[in-house]
């Protein structure tokens, strides 16, 4: 598959397990993170077989989470089937910004919003590095920018 070629919206699914819940079968605010993030390193994988471990592993490069904003819009339920959208929505030359939306499987109802910057790291020099070409070629191709600058509050409004 070629750069030009490559999906720009990355989507999978995932099951809400009992020990991600709180007391009322819902899926507790925290876990939302996780299914998020855990999502987007398979999708990376699955869709680009961009694999961000061999990368640390072998170049001693990755990504740190700088920020979070998340937006818990609707129940994740015990044992529910949830469909989880993510993009970059924007990079620099030391940072990534990735949106994520969890819907229902059926893709009818928003369970959250959240975005991530990430920011490129040496694990062995313990400080924010430079994307290399590669990685900037890789990004200006699967970059997806909002359709105009907004706030988190007015993107989520705007997905409801």
């Amino acid at each position: 598959m070629t750069t030009t070629t490559l999906p720009k919206e990355l989507e999978s699914q995932s099951v809400i397990r009992f020990p991600d819940c709180d007391p009322f079968n819902h899926l507790n605010n925290a876990r939302y993170i996780d299914y998020i993030i855990n999502a987007r390193e398979d999708q990376l994988m699955s869709y680009y077989d961009f694999d961000v471990y061999k990368l640390a592993r072998e170049q001693g490069l990755s990504w740190v989470v700088a920020q979070t904003q998340i937006a818990y819009l609707a129940p994740a339920e015990l044992m529910e089937i949830v469909t989880i959208q993510t993009r970059l929505t924007g990079f620099t030359d030391k940072a990534l910004m990735v949106e994520a939306v969890m819907w229902n499987e059926a893709k009818t109802q928003i369970k959250a919003v959240m975005w991530t910057r990430l920011v490129h790291y040496n694990l062995r020099t313990r400080s924010g590095h430079k994307h290399s070409h590669e990685l900037t070629q890789f990004f200006e191709s699967v970059v997806t920018p909002l359709p105009a600058p907004v706030s988190f509050e007015e993107r989520v409004k705007s997905l409801r």
